[in-house]
């Protein structure tokens, strides 16, 4: 049970003690996490922080084989209830769990009066096991979300990376934009980043997966994130993906776009021309990059 923005090293090192004690009790193996992310409930003015939306979250939670995801509705009504009260109404009642792993970390209910300690007490009570997961570090800090978007936010996705276990990956629908890529001989896929937590401005080598439609598959491109400063006409940022020899409609489809590298940051040209070249070099140092990962 928890948050489980970004799904890192530390969250994977939680399933995969709730996968041990699944396996022992014979019993399925399930997350419990929270839709919204609390944080946008008790503070909805601040900017947006989430590494991932919930449909990418869930995907990845595919990827490491859970038999049951539950995204509980986070409202007022589940805020305010006393942290007994929910393990006894959900967590027992209404979900019968056997075993819960939280990090050690986790705080829970109304005012966040519940903790660790807390569990494991209900949990004898109540007919649960309780693992409580150690925090997961290295040399350079303790895996977290906040550690994970400075490293983005800084212009390093290596770093991100590291602390993920998998690429930080943007997951969107392709929008009608401009055109001025296809005007300018690179047609690119434009994704929103709504309610995302916005990496470092500027132009990475990145993989892609088309997630659905008739060019479903794995490409490599470059990307351009930020609100593109030099034209005027438009100042909302988004990501803007160049596949590298694709040929082909992509509007409507989903696409997963993985930052592998930065590359530069966002430059105002002041020229087309100027902009053209700059976009053939980075086009070609991502190739670079790409084939030196694959």
């Amino acid at each position: 049970m928890g948050n489980f923005d970004g799904v890192h090293l530390g969250h994977q090192s939680v399933l995969a003690l709730a996968r041990a004690a699944a396996g022992e009790l014979g019993a399925p193996l399930g997350v419990v996490t929270f839709e919204p992310h609390p944080r946008r409930l008790f503070q909805p003015d601040a900017p947006a922080f989430r590494l991932m939306s919930a449909e990418t979250r869930a995907n990845r939670f595919d990827k490491l084989g859970l038999d049951h995801l539950y995204e509980i509705p986070f409202n007022k009504e589940l805020a305010a209830l006393p942290a007994e009260t929910f393990v006894t109404d959900v967590l027992v009642k209404g979900l019968g769990i056997k075993h819960l792993v939280v990090g050690a970390d986790f705080r829970f209910g109304k005012g966040r009066s519940g903790d660790v300690d807390l569990l494991a007490e209900m949990g004898k009570t109540h007919g649960f096991g309780t693992t409580i997961a150690p925090l997961v570090n290295d040399a350079q800090g303790d895996y977290s979300s906040t550690a994970i978007r400075a490293a983005l936010s800084e212009g390093r996705p290596q770093d991100a990376t590291r602390m993920l276990g998998h690429w930080h990956r943007i997951e969107g629908v392709v929008e009608k934009g401009f055109q001025r890529g296809r005007d300018l001989g690179f047609p690119t896929a434009n994704i929103p980043l709504t309610d995302l937590h916005l990496p470092k401005y500027g132009v990475y080598a990145v993989l892609v997966d088309v997630l659905d439609g008739p060019h479903k598959g794995h490409y490599h491109g470059a990307a351009s994130l930020g609100d593109r400063p030099t034209f005027a006409d438009n100042d909302i940022p988004n990501l803007e993906v160049y596949l590298f020899d694709f040929k082909g409609d992509l509007y409507g489809a989903t696409l997963s776009t993985a930052l592998v590298e930065f590359l530069r940051p966002e430059l105002k040209f002041d020229s087309l021309d100027d902009l053209i070249t700059a976009m053939q070099q980075d086009c070609a140092k991502a190739r670079e990059i790409l084939a030196a990962h694959a």
